[in-house]
C-alpha cells in the first residue's frame, strides 16, 4: 500500500504567483485604438452642457470672430503711448498751430478727457522705437503731449487710436483732407504738402493719383496748382522757412522757374542768405525766379522782335458762357491760342499749358 502524499498548504507568495499568472492569462486586449480609448476617456470625464450654456458659447464665438473682423478694419479702438507716435512722419493738419486754440483745446482734454480717438498708421519703418504715424488728430496728440510734460499725470502718457490698415488708408486720407479743407482754410503748400508726402510714404502709387484722389472734388484748375505746389515742397520742403506764406501766384512763378532748371541756384542761394522773414525769403526766390522767366535779359537788345502784322492771321472767335474769348492765331511759326476775359491771368493760363502738355505726352 502506497503512502499517501503528505500535502502542504502554498505559502502568501506562492498564492501571489498564482494569482498574477492567472490575470495575465486571462485578460482580453481592449479591441479600441488607442485614441478611440482617449476620447471615450474624455467624453466620459466631460459635462453634458445644458442649453443656455451651449447659447452662450456660441454668442462667444461670434463676439470673437466680429471683433476680428473690426480689427481687421481698423474699427477698434485701442491705446497708444505717445511716445510710440511720430508726429513728424506726416503732419496733417495746419502747419503753423495757433497757440490759443492750443491752450483751448488742452484745458477740454483736462476737464473731460479725449473725447475722440485719433487715427494712426503704421509706419513701413519704424523710427526710434515709433512705429506709428498721423493721419487724423495731429492737434490732439501734441495736446496730450502737453498734459503730459505740465503735470507728469500718467493718463496722459497714451492716446486713444484707431490703427488703419493699409488697404484703408487712401480712404483715410481723403477723409482726412475733406475734413481740413472744411474745418481750415488750408495754404496752398499745405495741400501740396499732403499729396507729396502720401505719395512718398506709399499710400498713393504716384503723386498724379494722390492728388486726384484727395481733391477729386476739386476743379482741375485747383489740382494743377495742388501739383506745382507739391512741386514746391518736393524741391524746397527742407529748405523754405515760411513756405505757408506764399501766395498762390507767388508758387506758381516758383513751381514754373524749377521746372525751368532752377532747383540748385535757388537752394544754395537759400543755405548761403541770412532770412529773417518771408519778405527776406521771397526776395531771394524771386531774384532766380526773374532770371527763368527772362526779365533779367539784356535789355539793350529790345527783345524778341515783333511779327509784321500782315503775316499775322486770326480764326474765328469762341465766347463761353462764363465770359472768356478764344481765338485761334497762325503765323510763320505756328498757332497760337489767345485768350482775352477780365477774368484771364498768369496762372489760369499756366494752368491750361500744363493741362494741354499733360494732353500731348499722353500716348
Amino acid at each position: 500500500m502506497a503512502k499517501r502524499r503528505k500535502l502542504e498548504a502554498p505559502s502568501a507568495e506562492d498564492l501571489s504567483r498564482i494569482e498574477e499568472e492567472f490575470s495575465s492569462e486571462t485578460t482580453r486586449r481592449s479591441p479600441m485604438a488607442p485614441i478611440a480609448q482617449v476620447a471615450a476617456e474624455a467624453a466620459r470625464e466631460s459635462q453634458v452642457l445644458d442649453a443656455e450654456t451651449r447659447s452662450l458659447t456660441a454668442r462667444d464665438k461670434a463676439d470673437a470672430e466680429a471683433h476680428r473682423t473690426a480689427h481687421d478694419k481698423g474699427l477698434v479702438m485701442v491705446e497708444v503711448p505717445l511716445d510710440q507716435i511720430d508726429s513728424d512722419d506726416m503732419v496733417r493738419d495746419r502747419i503753423t498751430m495757433d497757440e490759443a486754440d492750443m491752450d483751448e483745446l488742452r484745458a477740454s482734454i483736462r476737464q473731460n478727457g479725449l473725447r475722440l480717438p485719433v487715427e494712426l498708421y503704421e509706419l513701413i519703418e519704424p523710427n526710434e522705437g515709433r512705429k506709428y504715424g498721423i493721419i487724423s488728430g495731429y492737434r490732439r496728440v501734441l495736446a496730450m503731449r502737453g498734459l503730459l510734460a505740465a503735470t507728469g499725470d500718467q493718463k496722459y502718457a497714451s492716446i486713444k487710436a484707431l490703427i488703419k490698415l493699409p488697404d484703408t488708408l487712401p480712404a483715410a486720407f481723403v477723409a482726412m483732407v475733406e475734413e481740413n479743407e472744411v474745418r481750415a482754410d488750408l495754404s496752398h503748400f499745405e495741400r501740396g504738402r499732403i499729396a507729396a508726402i502720401s505719395a512718398q510714404s506709399g499710400i498713393f502709387d504716384t503723386l498724379e493719383d494722390a492728388v486726384n484722389q484727395l481733391f477729386s472734388a476739386a476743379s482741375k484748375a485747383k489740382r494743377s496748382k495742388v501739383r506745382s505746389f507739391a512741386l514746391v515742397f518736393e524741391a524746397l520742403g527742407d529748405m523754405l522757412t515760411f513756405p505757408e506764406s506764399l501766395s498762390e501766384r507767388q508758387g506758381l512763378r516758383l513751381a514754373s522757374a524749377l521746372r525751368a532748371g532752377a532747383e540748385t541756384e535757388i537752394r544754395n542761394l537759400l543755405a548761403e542768405a541770412q532770412i529773417a522773414d518771408a519778405e527776406d525769403e521771397w526776395a531771394v526766390l524771386e531774384s532766380v525766379i526773374e532770371q527763368h522767366e527772362g526779365s533779367g535779359r539784356d535789355k539793350s537788345r529790345g527783345g524778341r522782335p515783333k511779327l509784321p502784322s500782315a503775316r499775322r492771321e486770326r480764326g474765328p472767335e469762341v465766347a463761353t458762357s462764363t465770359g472768356f474769348i478764344l481765338r485761334r492765331e497762325v503765323d510763320s511759326r505756328g498757332y497760337s491760342i489767345r485768350f482775352e476775359g477780365r477774368k484771364v491771368d498768369a496762372e489760369m493760363v499756366d494752368a491750361i499749358i500744363r493741362e494741354v502738355e499733360r494732353w500731348l505726352e499722353k500716348p
